[in-house]
């Protein structure tokens, strides 16, 4: 087993307390918005070893990929090598959103392979502005809360939609202003018998932007923010005025009027498969994902937007809130099992002096504690991690029992990662 030293990503949206808090360090002043934990080649974690393990030259930390490479049997085990290659499938991030993030959609497996070939054929640089594929994978994802979490996740009926903007118009209406003529289009859309089609027009109608989105944007932010009704509508239309304060005229703005609006309680957690169209909006979370970085945006964002690839990514299906339920196994083990291959989640509390909780573990694992101490104990050794400290845990080390401290005074809580299991 190896303790780990994670990355930090410091992105613009991200919350300057919410992850020094939750793992008990002190902020570093800036925005902390993603802290990975994982093998992923752009950040990777870096694995404290030994002399004995380790090159006598790397200052006892190796990079967790180049770790893994060394011996990807015994690291991840060989059903795993044999399903994903020798890489480790999954990612873990604590994600603290203090600003919305980009509206965006992650594409399938034949879709990341097939962008990322071509673009590895045209020659565009891997860090390149324009580049969408990253990698050669796709990215399914989940969102555990640990805060109230706001959230835009799919889109919903067609119907539901159209009776958001039409309330907008009659309010235009009902106030003597003029109506931008976008906005009888939207309802013109929306009203399309073919609920595919009719999602896909009118996303197509605003993504396309310009001064008919802005100028509609404009005056529906100015009806509500002089006192327009709400009536049903409260967290949709109050979600509009807040994205544009953020991003004014945004094509995402209006976009979001057409996606679920959500609101997580802290422990409730919710998957999201390709082609779902989402963007978190405030809130600490742990996210757990197929280990890629392949993103393409749709708005709310300064960064490009390749709409015509966009289209080919996304789903254009009203779809309920995916919400995933935790189940609780003989053992005592409180499992999150999304319907993806690459990952699962276990959610472990430990009161003092309770009794220990076998890991779930199909091959690797990486593990996080976000409260308390806890004690590993494999066949090969014992590893203790306090709060904020992770870990990662080869396939060989199975199976691994996770134990209170002796003499704590509180629970703890640890997070663990490993390849998705079967119910």
């Amino acid at each position: 087993m190896y303790e780990l030293e994670n990355v930090l990503r410091p992105y613009a949206w991200g919350s300057t307390t919410a992850i020094a808090g939750l793992l008990g360090r002190p902020a570093s002043g800036g925005p902390e918005a993603e802290l990975w934990i994982g093998a992923h080649p752009d950040s990777p974690s870096l694995a404290v070893t030994s002399a004995a393990q380790g090159d006598a030259d790397d200052g006892g930390r190796l990079a967790l990929d180049e770790l893994i490479a060394g011996d990807p049997e015994h690291h991840l085990g060989g059903d795993s090598v044999a399903r994903f290659g020798p890489r480790l499938p999954f990612l873990l991030k604590v994600l603290a959103a203090e600003r919305p993030l980009s509206l965006q959609v992650h594409p399938t497996l034949e879709q990341a392979r097939a962008g990322f070939a071509r673009e590895e054929a045209a020659d565009v640089d891997r860090a390149a502005a324009e580049r969408n594929y990253k990698d050669d994978n796709h990215k399914p994802e989940m969102i555990f809360a640990l805060t109230p979490f706001e959230a835009l996740c799919g889109f919903r009926p067609a119907a539901e939609s159209r009776a958001v903007f039409l309330h907008l118009v009659q309010c235009l209406e009902l106030a003597g202003l003029d109506v931008p003529a976008l906005l009888p289009r939207l309802l013109e859309d929306l009203s399309r018998s073919a609920e595919p089609a009719a999602l896909r027009a009118a996303f197509e109608r605003l993504i396309a932007g310009g001064e008919d989105v802005a100028e509609a944007t404009a005056a529906v932010v100015a009806a509500l923010v002089s006192g327009a009704p709400m009536a049903s509508h409260v967290a949709e239309l109050t979600t509009v005025v807040n994205l544009n304060q953020d991003y004014p005229g945004d094509p995402g703005v209006l976009i979001s009027l057409l996606l679920n609006r959500i609101s997580l309680a802290p422990g409730d957690a919710v998957y999201l498969p390709a082609g779902n169209v989402h963007a978190y909006l405030h809130g600490l979370g742990i996210e757990v994902m197929a280990s890629s970085d392949n993103v393409l945006r749709g708005g709310l964002t300064p960064k490009f937007v390749d709409v015509p690839e966009l289209l080919k990514t996304i789903a254009f299906e009203a779809v309920g809130v995916p919400a995933l339920s935790a189940e609780t196994t003989m053992l005592g083990q409180e499992l999150y099992r999304p319907p993806f291959q690459e990952f699962s989640l276990q959610r472990v509390e430990l009161s003092p002096g309770a009794e220990p909780v076998p890991l779930a573990q199909a091959g690797a694992a990486v593990i996080i504690v976000v409260s308390g101490a806890i004690l590993l104990d494999s066949p090969k050794g014992d590893l203790q991690l306090e709060r904020g400290a992770s870990a990662f845990l080869p396939a060989a080390e199975a199976p691994v029992n996770v134990h209170p401290v002796a003499g704590a005074t509180g629970p703890a809580v640890a997070f663990a990662v490993t390849t998705g299991m079967k119910a």
